[in-house]
């Protein structure tokens, strides 16, 4: 797993963004969702080759779409949702801020 540094993961997506998980944002997921933590790799590659949908009303926010084996039998997708800064890295780039 690329690691920025000792504090977040950095990833790329399909479209060419740098997206990175922190290593606060793993924990508040895994507070609330323990099962997924031996899915870390899974949900970098979900944001590495992942579909995404914008959401509608906040268009700066990202729902990244994979399908993944091995999740309880009710799921069969991971979510991941990203929200990119309103920095722009040129005049039509957005950067990422956060991942959660």
């Amino acid at each position: 797993m690329p690691v920025d540094d000792e504090d977040r993961w950095a990833v790329h997506d399909r479209y060419g963004n740098h997206v990175y998980l922190t290593r606060e944002r793993w924990l508040h997921i895994l507070a609330r969702r323990p099962w997924l933590e031996p899915f870390h790799g899974a949900i970098l590659e979900t944001l590495r080759r992942g579909k995404r949908k914008q959401d509608p009303l906040q268009p700066r926010k990202y729902k990244y779409y994979s399908r993944c084996l091995g999740l309880s039998p009710d799921y069969n997708h991971l979510v991941v949702v990203v929200l990119f800064s309103e920095a722009a890295a040129s005049s039509a780039e957005w950067c990422p801020t956060t991942t959660r």
